[in-house]
């Protein structure tokens, strides 16, 4: 064998060792391309006092429906986006101060909205308020973990008859 087939030999055999790992590598991404791909949620730091509730607790409590009472403190928009738990009390977190005498104290409180951080300041102001908060819960994060979470959709408005010929 001569000298130049031993190298082409030894060349294509490293080749083929390392075309797996050639394979597995994908060229980076432009600078363009790396801003608009969609980045995965990193939430923010549980800066409340409020128990920032899992699926398991929020389950839990949603077995005694009885002595349960589910504030969502988001926008409508919001809630027919997102869905919500199946049965809840809808009070935007900037009209929870005026509406505390209409709330129920004989219930324990889970609030709501889409990542948890304005149900925790509605949690907050909530127990200030000496209401009895279980914690705050984020209908994304319940159902990302398999939760099940129900739309709502605004009924249909009713047809308005056409108005009448004159002649």
């Amino acid at each position: 064998m001569s000298a130049f087939q031993r190298t082409a030999i030894t060349f294509l055999s490293t080749m083929a060792l390392s075309l797996p790992a050639l394979a597995q590598t994908t060229p980076a991404a432009s600078p363009a391309e790396a801003a608009s791909a969609p980045q995965p949620y990193v939430a923010p730091p549980w800066t409340y006092k409020t128990r920032q509730l899992s699926r398991n607790d929020v389950d839990k409590l949603l077995g005694n429906p009885k002595k349960l009472l589910v504030i969502d403190v988001r926008r409508p928009d919001e809630l027919s986006k997102y869905g919500s738990l199946p049965v809840y009390l809808n009070v935007q977190v900037k009209d929870l101060p005026v509406a505390l005498d209409y709330i129920p104290r004989d219930r324990t409180i889970v609030t709501v909205s889409n990542r948890a951080h304005r149900a925790g300041a509605a949690g907050d102001l909530l127990t200030q308020a000496g209401f009895k908060v279980a914690g705050a819960v984020g209908s994304e994060d319940y159902r990302e973990a398999g939760g099940t979470i129900v739309k709502v959709t605004a009924p249909a408005l009713p047809a308005t008859p056409a108005p009448a010929a004159s002649n």
